[in-house]
């Protein structure tokens, strides 16, 4: 044997010799490491939801009928004639006359609501012929229901052509008192189902942590319109009977409740 190769064998057999007990040891230092570690991993505390997050959310709704003691009415003059100059000047001094009683009989909110002038056209084999021109002068007002009938007949004979609709509504003052009431109503409804709730799971409520409010609104009836023609209105004797009826107020208060 080549005696550089006997020398490389002894030494091979020397280091693997040497290293032996030190596996043992680097074995050992591992285990006892992780023996220690595992205590510590486990006292780890698990995560809780604090108390002060549990919490319950809910909604109450109010609802107020009131009565409807006024009416929104939309009327005015609309006339035809062969220039626009005529109709315009027509529908301007039978406005005046319409204006001037309103408020002679002191309606409320009377303002203008629309004013046109549009051509009018015929067609007689496919050709398009100017024939004349209608204006419209129209008006808005609020009324005590009880009145509105009369006024109505005396502005056909004082020159209105045209009733558009009628509307009925409560008083401000009248909604602002049931939009109250409708607030208390669903504060009270959103406690009830607050209560019911955690009693059926035997717990208590705390405190109310956040209150959201949604305005009250109102509601009123649409518009109605007259089925009676201007003109029968102003040939008949009788009054035109007008009916209001009620308008609803609504409200919403949602409750976040601690417990």
């Amino acid at each position: 044997m080549n005696p550089s190769s006997v020398a490389e064998s002894r030494q091979h057999k020397y280091f693997s010799n040497l290293m032996n007990p030190l596996r043992g040891v680097f074995v050992t230092t591992s285990v006892l490491c992780l023996a220690f570690a595992a205590p510590v991993m486990a006292q780890q505390p698990q995560p809780q939801v604090p108390i002060s997050m549990r919490t319950i959310t809910v909604s109450g709704r109010g609802t107020e009928s009131i009565p409807t003691t006024l009416t929104q009415v939309r009327l005015g003059v609309e006339v035809q004639g062969k220039t626009a100059a005529e109709v315009q000047q027509e529908a301007a001094r039978r406005s005046s006359a319409v204006v001037a009683l309103l408020k002679a009989r002191n309606v409320e909110r009377l303002e203008t609501t629309g004013i046109t002038l549009n051509p009018i056209y015929s067609y007689t084999d496919n050709t398009q012929r100017l024939t004349g021109y209608s204006a419209t002068n129209i008006v808005s007002f609020r009324i005590a229901t009880e009145r509105t009938g009369n006024l109505l007949d005396e502005a056909v004979k004082a020159g209105a052509t045209r009733i558009d609709s009628v509307s009925f509504i409560a008083t401000d003052s009248a909604i602002a008192q049931a939009q109250q009431q409708a607030l208390r109503e669903a504060t009270q409804d959103a406690q009830q189902q607050a209560n019911t709730v955690l009693n059926v799971l035997n717990l208590s409520p705390s405190e109310v942590v956040s209150i959201q409010i949604n305005n009250a609104g109102t509601t009123p009836p649409p518009p109605v319109p007259l089925m009676r023609q201007a003109a029968a209105m102003a040939d008949s004797a009788a009054t035109t009977p007008i009916v209001g009826g009620e308008q609803q107020v609504e409200a919403t208060v949602t409750l976040q409740i601690r417990y």
